[in-house]
């Protein structure tokens, strides 16, 4: 399956999409100015974690652009319906188009998305089936991005040894705690944030459930069969390789395991 890149035109998402860069910029930028590169001229840390900083950095970035740009999903005008699965489609009163049963119709995309999650400004695109493993993903890497700042932030006051050398012709050393604080507060506020949509976004894919059916309580779960969490993970992120679920580099394959369980009254 090729790359169909999704290109959303929303002044408000390219707003708050402008935001999460800035912050990412801000961290990536200050943060190994005053804090990372100092400590380790100076012996204070070793330079490995330096690299694992930039590459989680990384990570969360492609992530971020992967998920933005991705297509989640969207369903052609006239889509061709298997013979054997017409049960399985329904007509979307929105649209008057034929689509999968658990697609929704997104009014600010103004089209059906299969297995539609929600629609996600901070990404300035929906969530839906092609696209929802890049999202986990960019939740993880920014949790993480963000602990690893914060670390450093407190151990940079509060563990390591202060710094012999400071060249206060530079303004960020000029200005260091104005910009620390803003980094701090920045960091918790994300870390809060993320925190809450990151645990959600897991229940819903043990669950096998989508946030708008957790809304619209249509999720039929009393019809529906249990899934094991292995596999609802594996069809979100098209492999059953764990450790392909943590890479943003690579291209999803839709993956549809069959599972067996035992309901047990």
């Amino acid at each position: 399956m090729g790359l169909r890149i999704h290109f959303v035109v929303d002044p408000h998402g390219w707003c708050c999409m402008g935001l999460i860069v800035f912050v990412w910029l801000y961290n990536i930028i200050l943060i190994p100015k005053i804090v990372l590169f100092p400590h380790y001229e100076e012996g204070h840390i070793p330079g490995i974690l330096i690299i694992i900083f930039y590459g989680i950095a990384i990570f969360c970035l492609v992530a971020l652009v992967r998920a933005s740009i991705t297509d989640p999903g969207r369903l052609p005008e006239n889509p061709k319906i298997p013979h054997g699965e017409r049960e399985l489609w329904e007509l979307c009163n929105k649209c008057n188009l034929m689509r999968p049963k658990r697609s929704h119709h997104c009014s600010r995309c103004g089209h059906c998305v299969r297995r539609m999650d929600h629609h996600c400004p901070w990404i300035n695109n929906c969530v839906g089936e092609d696209n929802h493993w890049l999202f986990l993903q960019l939740c993880f890497y920014t949790e993480l991005l963000t602990c690893y700042a914060l670390m450093f932030s407190f151990c940079h006051y509060y563990y390591f040894l202060p710094l012999k050398k400071h060249n206060l012709d530079l303004f960020v050393f000029r200005h260091e705690l104005a910009i620390m604080r803003l980094a701090a507060f920045m960091g918790i506020t994300m870390l809060v944030g993320i925190t809450g949509l990151f645990y959600t976004q897991l229940i819903g894919i043990i669950t096998d459930t989508t946030s708008i059916e957790k809304m619209s309580h249509c999720c039929e779960e009393t019809s529906r069969p249990r899934k094991p969490w292995q596999q609802t993970f594996s069809e979100v992120f098209g492999t059953r390789w764990k450790i392909l679920w943590f890479i943003p580099f690579r291209q999803r394959q839709p993956l549809r395991v069959p599972y067996h369980f035992a309901n047990h009254v």
